[in-house]
């Protein structure tokens, strides 16, 4: 049986946060593939700057969530709360932008590959994933 030490050691704790939060990105790009109208991957792969734009915003807010949970919390429970805490107003702030901005469609002009819209998407993703991040701490 290994000992506690196994479990604290440096490369086990990175190796376990490392494939803890792949897995919750992955499933984050996963839900908001749904609550997109557009396909992001198949919008990036025909080379959709705008959705690229977007998408990338949200990889790098959810990640910088999930640093800021690793950083903060003691335990991998804590930090995956927090993480999917943190990630669920990052969604809400996902809708609020769609809700703010009544003139416009959000996910029709990204998917319309309006590039500043998906820049204005990629900087509120990461900006508040920086809010969201040190309130989590």
């Amino acid at each position: 049986m290994l000992g506690s030490d196994f479990w604290h050691h440096p490369l086990v704790e990175t190796a376990g946060y490392f494939s803890v939060v792949v897995l919750c990105l992955f499933v984050s790009m996963i839900l908001f593939e749904v609550v997109t109208k557009y396909k992001n991957w198949d919008e990036i792969k025909r080379g959709n700057v705008a959705v690229a734009l977007a998408t990338g915003g949200k990889i790098l807010g959810v990640c910088n969530i999930f640093r800021y949970s690793i950083n903060q919390h003691t335990s991998f429970i804590e930090m995956l709360g927090w993480g999917l805490f943190g990630f669920t107003l990052l969604i809400f702030a996902y809708f609020l932008f769609e809700f703010l901005t009544p003139k416009f469609n959000v996910d029709e002009e990204i998917a319309a590959d309006n590039r500043s819209v998906g820049f204005i998407s990629f900087t509120i993703s990461l900006g508040l994933s920086f809010v969201i991040g040190a309130s989590i701490s």
